[in-house]
């Protein structure tokens, strides 16, 4: 089944809510299996937090998603304003080698992302940032 939709985000976390309720019905529609309904959510919180507490956006600007399933295929488009960050090149990994007390702060979410789609691709695009993911569903 070939459908998409699209969600337009507030930069506020409490906004998740609404995104979640809206992949919710979409996912229904799409007639996808539960583990990939949790898959998509917890990538559009990863990837909206990050937004929201690093990418500087501020008051009214967007957060525009995308979904589309084609096939098989599911990808996800996330469009901010916020300052230009490529996740591929511009967020290192984590060291899993060092123990718990000694890791720095943040960059796991991203990782975790990273390990669950099978294609991330960015461009910084008409002062936005453009970031599309890419995973084959779950059966």
């Amino acid at each position: 089944m070939n459908v998409s939709t699209s969600i337009t985000m507030q930069p506020d976390a409490e906004d998740l809510e609404n995104v979640f309720a809206a992949v919710e019905e979409f996912a229904e529609r799409a007639e996808w299996p539960m583990n990939l309904v949790f898959q998509v959510k917890l990538i559009l919180e990863e990837m909206s937090l990050n937004v929201i507490n690093y990418g500087g956006v501020e008051g009214d600007d967007p957060i525009d998603i995308k979904l589309k399933t084609e096939g098989d295929t599911v990808t996800i488009e996330i469009k901010d304003v916020g300052q230009p960050f490529d996740p591929i090149k511009d967020a290192p990994d984590p060291d899993l080698g060092l123990p718990l007390e000694q890791r720095p702060i943040g960059g796991l979410g991203l990782y975790l992302v990273r390990t669950m789609v099978d294609e991330m691709h960015y461009k910084w695009h008409d002062g936005r940032n453009h970031l599309t993911l890419i995973t084959r569903r779950l059966a």
